[in-house]
């Protein structure tokens, strides 16, 4: 292996280590994990990059402050913080179908803002399939609405994507200066203005009238079903902020087969309390009965501790799990301590007093010592596949600027553009982020275009960052693929959309952000900056 390190040509191994990514991905058939940790290899095994520089991405800032934000995240969504804000908006704009879009696009962008687009729109999914039920609207008229407010939220704040933080990073590196935390909303505010006037004037002509084969849970009626099929008769609450209910079923092998079980007993450990059984679509009464396999029971507990005992597969097969039901429980155990830790991270972020990452390790950090997330679910909540693609695909990144492979494609371009100025250029990084956007992941196609950004702006003679925030912009306009982002993909079951249906209404929003990027970040970024 050594002999052979340095024995091709470092801009012909780059090109072919960027094309064999590129079709990896594509493919789908590599997890995203996986081909990113190839790449960082393949530059050290042909001598691309030492092994420090190849391994570099896993220890970079940008890679820890973007795992830090899945656990904020995970705290707003586990303390009810957001199922809250979600009740209260969506309470006060009625059963419209206009007025909803409008108020779940608005809010789902704020949330984007703050905890990212794959956050905000799995946290927001559950409440918008249940208002549009309730509303007679069918899903489908609503939840790509919801993806894409996500993608044009993501614009308002630094931490609303990855791919924000990353082109901050890229700025800095390269002789110009981070973008503030909230500068990204400059370009961020005409897209969601754009992105709502679309939905509301277009959405119900483009989008499909289907009605998806399964939905979320509805707790409300969850909670009126259970009471009914148990024959509850008390008047307690079933699901409060501290205390919640399981419906499990023994398995063949339990060792909970032959227990004398009864409704109002607490279980083996003590820490909980059984509320009915039943056998087949039988409630048993209070004499009880000696547990058979797949006898059902619904237990009462903390939030903690059905989570804790229902884990336990070879004993209970639970039905919705308990953490899943936590999260649309406004305002649970912890979500005083959440409000304040975020405002403090956002004070951080948005006055630099630290670097973005130790903000986000400081908030992280807080979360997990006051309790609100326990360090078990912390690294559960933590998307590995996004952390480990980041910092994978970094060295890419880095290879094309050292080994000049990045000046090599934009004086190519700069020859193709000939006497044309910089909007040309610019144009021209926004198409191929596009095209590239919709096949692989956005944050993946970042890092990948970035360097050639770069160069071509240096190449011109030309601010940088006109060039970077349109890059960001064209990098979430991820409109046209289920596969672009995970949210995309998050809402087509719910939805029953179909492949095609995302490009017939994805086109009018890729022209809108095609235009911003083009045409208006340069009035508010200027080439001579």
């Amino acid at each position: 292996v050594a002999s052979y390190r340095g024995a091709v040509d470092p801009i012909v191994a780059t090109l072919v280590i960027l094309l064999c990514a590129v079709i990896a991905f594509v493919s789908n058939r590599i997890p995203l994990g996986v081909v990113a940790v190839g790449v960082s290899v393949a530059l050290y095994l042909t001598g691309v990059l030492d092994l420090t520089s190849a391994l570099a991405g896993f220890g970079d800032p940008t890679v820890l402050f973007i795992a830090a934000l899945f656990v904020v995240s995970e705290a707003l969504e586990s303390t009810g913080i957001i199922a809250w804000a979600g009740q209260k908006v969506v309470a006060r704009s009625g059963t419209g179908r206009r007025r909803l879009l409008l108020t779940i696009g608005l809010l789902t962008a704020a949330m984007t803002a703050v905890i990212s687009v794959n956050g905000s729109v799995a946290s927001l999914l559950p409440l918008v399939v249940v208002v549009a039920a309730r509303s007679g609207i069918r899903p489908s008229q609503m939840l790509m609405p919801l993806a894409f407010s996500a993608h044009a939220g993501s614009m308002l704040a630094l931490t609303g994507t990855p791919v924000n933080i990353i082109v901050s990073e890229v700025a800095a590196d390269n002789g110009a200066r981070a973008f503030g935390f909230f500068e990204f909303a400059l370009a961020g505010l005409p897209l969601l203005v754009g992105t709502l006037a679309i939905i509301l004037l277009l959405g119900g002509r483009l989008l499909p009238e289907r009605t998806p084969p399964s939905a979320p849970v509805d707790l409300e009626r969850l909670a009126s079903t259970l009471r009914a099929d148990y024959a509850i008769s008390s008047d307690r609450a079933l699901v409060s902020a501290s205390r919640g209910v399981a419906e499990v079923v023994v398995t063949p092998r339990s060792t909970l087969i032959g227990l004398h079980v009864f409704p109002g007993m607490c279980t083996p450990s003590g820490d909980l309390v059984v509320l009915g059984v039943r056998r087949g679509r039988e409630a048993l009464d209070e004499s009880g009965t000696d547990l058979q396999a797949g006898d059902a029971l619904l237990l009462d507990g903390s939030w903690d501790d059905l989570d804790r005992h229902t884990s336990k597969r070879d004993e209970v097969l639970v039905v919705d799990a308990p953490l899943t039901l936590r999260r649309s429980v406004p305002l649970g155990v912890g979500a005083k301590r959440t409000a304040v830790i975020l405002f403090a991270m956002i004070v951080l972020l948005a006055t630099g007093i630290v670097p973005a990452a130790i903000a986000g390790l400081l908030a992280a950090g807080a979360l997990i010592l006051t309790g609100v997330v326990p360090i078990a679910r912390a690294y559960r909540a933590i998307s590995w596949t996004t952390v480990i693609l980041v910092a994978g695909m970094i060295p890419l990144s880095t290879a094309f600027q050292e080994t000049g492979a990045a000046q090599l494609i934009a004086d190519g371009l700069r020859t193709f553009l000939g006497q044309a100025g910089p909007h040309a250029a610019v144009a021209v990084i926004v198409v191929i982020t596009l095209v590239l956007g919709q096949l692989i992941s956005n944050t993946a196609t970042v890092l990948i275009v970035a360097p050639v950004a770069v160069a071509l702006a240096a190449a011109m003679e030309v601010s940088v960052l006109p060039f970077l925030m349109a890059l960001t912009i064209a990098g979430a306009a991820a409109f046209l693929t289920p596969v672009a982002t995970p949210a995309n993909l998050m809402v087509m079951e719910p939805g029953g959309y179909r492949f095609g249906d995302y490009a017939r209404f994805g086109w009018p929003l890729m022209i809108l952000f095609f235009v911003v990027a083009v045409f208006y970040v340069p009035l508010v970024w200027p080439f001579t900056g």
